[in-house]
């Protein structure tokens, strides 16, 4: 099936997608990587208020190249980044945000069961990180540049962003986990 959602996302639009099922997004995401998630994290352990909201948030695993212009920003590549490097710290996002939507590459191991509480995750496609650029339409704002650019949070408006593939969806379904299955056990025939 394909979806053409718009943010900030429901829980319903989350609860009918099914891994394998292409998506579209239009509306606002915000990117964010290693240092935004910790300081996230740090944040609500604090009990300190975040400068953006992430109800019904889709978190993009990015860190966009920006270019400076007399109007603000221009995004000049915005490909996703391995999302692996924050499988540990999605779990506990999640529980603590509403965060409905994850877009990244290659999948993430122990999140499964995190994602079972309206949340998906969307992979992006490796190596278009021109084609994204082009995607996404205004450069809302920025937050927290003193991480450094591809650290910083971005707040991007998308049309149409995609296509993205539910990689893992509500129900625990895995692709990522069932490919590195197939391929474990077509090494041991072979072995």
């Amino acid at each position: 099936m394909e979806y053409h959602l718009k943010t900030p996302l429901k829980k319903e639009d989350i609860e009918r997608l099914n891994a394998g099922d292409i998506v579209y997004i239009s509306g606002e995401i915000l990117t964010a990587r290693d240092e935004a998630h910790a300081r996230i994290l740090e944040m609500g352990e604090k009990k300190e208020e975040l400068p953006f909201s992430l109800e019904g948030a889709v978190i993009y695993h990015c860190g966009p190249l920006m270019q400076k212009t007399e109007n603000g920003w221009k995004v000049v590549s915005a490909g996703p980044t391995t999302s692996g490097r924050m499988s540990k710290m999605t779990p506990p996002l999640l529980i603590a945000h509403k965060v409905r939507a994850i877009i990244g590459k290659g999948g993430m191991k122990g999140v499964a069961d995190a994602l079972k509480n309206g949340s998906v995750y969307l992979a992006y496609t490796g190596g278009c990180a021109a084609l994204a650029a082009e995607l996404i339409k205004e450069v809302k704002a920025v937050h927290w540049l003193d991480l450094g650019m591809p650290e910083a949070v971005w707040v991007l408006r998308v049309e149409e962003f995609g296509p993205l593939i539910v990689g893992i969806d509500v129900k625990g379904k895995d692709i990522f986990a069932e490919v590195r299955e197939k391929a474990q056990k077509q090494l041991e025939k072979q072995g």
